[in-house]
């Protein structure tokens, strides 16, 4: 005798998933209105600033045209207005400032969460982010007068074993018998790595935060496979947080881009068109508007504000960039054991 089992098959109705009902207490509504508006906000306010710098900038764009982008000299009197040099020069700070910052911010975000006891990982996670609270004018005197000393003598070294790299090159020389002090000070070098010491702490909050997700069965996996706790950190760790290295980078060169005081007290304003961080002599862009704003006439404003427009876009694009990849940091996708 044979048995015959019928299966039957599952409804459709059965198959469909389930619409669950989401209902807000009143609290929770109070948050998400409260929530939508503050972001509303930020963006009404950012969005505000812009509009306000373009609506300024067109008289400027309308006298010189796009000259105003690519004129090396600032000399108002002359009307010859432009922000070439100025922007060679906030590009060199911003990137003396990362190779300091970095590594440096890399490696604190590290040992905080790989390495540090767990008796001193909450204080030094404080002192570090306690650096963000120094104001700027602070690591401005913090530079001119404690750093540019000591770092006068490293430019000169840079320059005499390293000169024959354009970017290492001073105008001076170095081996005479009474070097030339003053060609290595108030320089783009000091200043980056005084701006080095300000993006420090935003670059390693977020790597930090991002490596301390590094998901705990992965680090077993590896350390069940053998792997030492540098290994750990190499095939875990890095790739899990390369999202947030990327993304704290190019926060901390927002950052760098637009820094203003600290990079104004140690500064020797010129507006030569060079690529020569050890040299004395540079100005930004934020220096540029901070220095001229208050002597400035209606013409003059005007071309600041221009320039503040650049910068502010500038920085905008180099910000949302660093937002999304943060978002995007990985999930789980290229991490091998």
């Amino acid at each position: 005798m044979s048995t015959i089992v019928r299966v039957e098959e599952p409804s459709s109705t059965a198959a469909t998933p389930r619409q669950l009902a989401r209902s807000e207490s009143g609290s929770d509504r109070v948050f998400a209105i409260g929530a939508r508006a503050v972001g509303a906000m930020v963006l009404v306010i950012t969005g505000g600033i812009g509009i306000f710098l373009a609506v300024q900038a067109v008289p400027t764009i309308r006298h010189y045209g796009l000259r105003f982008f690519t004129e090396t000299q600032w000399q108002p009197e002359a009307d010859v207005v432009g922000i070439g040099s100025v922007l060679v020069g906030t590009a060199t700070v911003a990137l003396v400032a990362m190779t300091f910052a970095f590594p440096l911010g890399l490696a604190t975000a590290l040992y905080i969460s790989e390495y540090a006891p767990a008796r001193i990982k909450a204080t030094l996670v404080s002192m570090v982010d306690l650096m963000a609270a120094v104001p700027s004018i602070i690591y401005g005197l913090w530079g001119f007068f404690l750093l540019q000393p000591l770092a006068g003598p490293l430019a000169r070294w840079l320059h005499t074993y390293l000169g024959w790299i354009p970017i290492f090159r001073v105008d001076t020389d170095p081996h005479a018998a009474l070097w030339e002090q003053t060609r290595y000070t108030a320089s783009a070098f000091i200043a980056g790595i005084t701006v080095a010491m300000m993006v420090l702490p935003m670059a390693s909050a977020v790597m930090r935060e991002v490596f301390s997700q590094a998901p705990l069965g992965e680090r077993e996996g590896a350390l069940a496979l053998g792997a030492t706790r540098l290994g750990v950190i190499r095939s875990v760790v890095i790739p899990f947080g390369k999202g947030g290295i990327i993304g704290g980078t190019m926060l901390g060169l927002g950052r760098a881009l637009g820094e203003t005081i600290a990079v104004l007290l140690i500064i020797s304003p010129s507006f030569d068109l060079k690529f020569r961080p050890l040299e004395i002599g540079t100005n930004t862009v934020s220096a540029l508007i901070a220095g001229r704003f208050g002597d400035a006439t209606s013409t003059q404003l005007s071309a600041l504000l221009t320039a503040g427009l650049v910068l502010f876009v500038i920085t905008l694009v180099i910000n949302t960039l660093a937002a999304v990849v943060v978002s995007r940091s990985r999930s789980g996708a290229g991490t091998d054991i």
